[in-house]
C-alpha cells in the first residue's frame, strides 16, 4: 500500500464519520482502538489491516467496499 492509498482511505473514513456526526474518539472506542491511532488512520499516516478496516466500516455502518479508495 502506498502512502497515497492510505491518505485516500483516511479521507473516506473521515467523510463517512462526519456524515454520521461522530467524533474520532467515538469511532475509536467503538472499534476498540486507541483514538490517537485512529486519528493517524484518518490522516493516512499508518497502514490499516483488513481486519481493522472491517471493524471501522462496521462502526460507521457501511460496507468495507464503501471505504475502499477508488
Amino acid at each position: 500500500m502506498n502512502n497515497n492509498y492510505a491518505i485516500k482511505l483516511g479521507q473516506k473514513l473521515k467523510d463517512f464519520r462526519l456524515k454520521k456526526n461522530l467524533t474520532q474518539i467515538e469511532i475509536a472506542e467503538k472499534a476498540e482502538i486507541n483514538s490517537n491511532y485512529y486519528a493517524k488512520v484518518e490522516r493516512g499516516e499508518v497502514k490499516v489491516s483488513m481486519e481493522l478496516a472491517s471493524k471501522i466500516a462496521k462502526v460507521l455502518g457501511v460496507k468495507l467496499e464503501d471505504i475502499k479508495p477508488s
